[in-house]
């Protein structure tokens, strides 16, 4: 057990995984994917830094998070975090915290069962997009999280206003990129076998990231078109990522400058909610059809 956990901490596995890219890549050099994931591996291994460092400075300048107009968004919503969390409190955390943490090693394993290197060269884009993107865009709506905002009452909080609150923390709440991560995952996704495995799981990283307290529910439904931006991106679909790129930044800027219209609103913002996740699913139905008919042509929702 000790073993396995030494070989599951994320700097020993990024660094392990980057030493057999590197094997990897130098066995079959024409194949131009290889380099790709070297690289993303190296950006890895020194992002949680780059990330404390980014994250860090941005929590610094915008210390006032808007948790608590999240808090009201999920009232509205009709769903709380804290009511699905509050569930998965017992035999269940152990098994979904590990779910949290193992995004990196099924990255890898995803990498694993890419064989088309066009494919594997996108899924390697979609990543290193969402790394960079992910920062700049947590900046619009700064907030941490339930467990960060109301601390050990996370589980049972208060009633509270929709104020902003001073919160010296890393944002890494909207939108959620564990969700936009996992969404990737389905979105590459091959065979049926492993479209099963990659569902389950994006259902497990909901639940994992209500049940530790990282997120909102409001956070996880923009993280959905987030992962159809980057997977976009990786595809060169470049006016299907501005579409869902548009999609997130108008999310952001309606919690941040229209939260009150959409606290009191609530069809409004299930109206809204529902459309997002209608436009994702459409996405991941054409992604799973169009390599089924041309392994080496996918194509992403909407189309250009």
């Amino acid at each position: 057990m000790k073993l396995l956990a030494i070989l599951l901490n994320p700097a020993i596995f990024a660094l392990v995984a980057l030493v057999a890219s590197v094997v990897w890549m130098l066995k079959d050099e024409k194949d131009k994917s290889r380099p790709l994931v070297v690289f993303a591996l190296v950006l890895n291994l020194i992002y949680p830094w780059l990330l404390s460092v980014v994250l860090g400075g941005e929590a610094g300048l915008l210390p006032w998070k808007y948790d608590h107009m999240l808090f009201r968004l999920d009232a509205s919503l009709g769903v709380s975090a804290a009511s699905i969390a509050l569930p998965l409190q017992g035999a269940l955390r152990i098994p979904l915290l590990v779910v949290y943490k193992v995004i990196l090693p099924i990255m890898v394993l995803w990498l694993l069962l890419l064989r088309s290197p066009n494919r594997r060269g996108a899924f390697v884009i979609a990543y290193v997009t969402e790394m960079i993107a992910g920062p700049i865009v947590y900046a619009i709506v700064p907030a941490c999280g339930p467990i960060y905002a109301f601390g050990a009452q996370w589980l049972h909080p208060p009633a509270v206003q929709a104020n902003l609150i001073y919160l010296i923390g890393i944002m890494n709440a909207f939108p959620s990129l564990h969700i936009a991560t996992a969404f990737i995952l389905v979105l590459f996704a091959p065979g049926k076998l492993w479209r099963g495995v990659s569902l389950v799981y994006l259902a497990g990283t909901v639940l994992a990231t209500l049940s530790t307290g990282e997120h909102y529910f409001i956070d996880l439904i923009p993280g959905l078109a987030f992962g159809c931006f980057a997977t976009s991106m990786g595809y060169s679909k470049f006016r299907s990522a501005l579409v869902y790129l548009g999609i997130v930044l108008a999310w952001s800027c309606a919690v941040r400058f229209g939260y009150l219209i959409l606290i009191a609103h609530s069809g409004l913002l299930r109206t809204f909610a529902a459309l997002t996740v209608a436009l994702a699913g459409i996405a991941l139905l054409k992604e799973w059809r169009i390599p089924a008919m041309s392994p080496s042509v996918p194509s992403i929702a909407p189309q250009e």
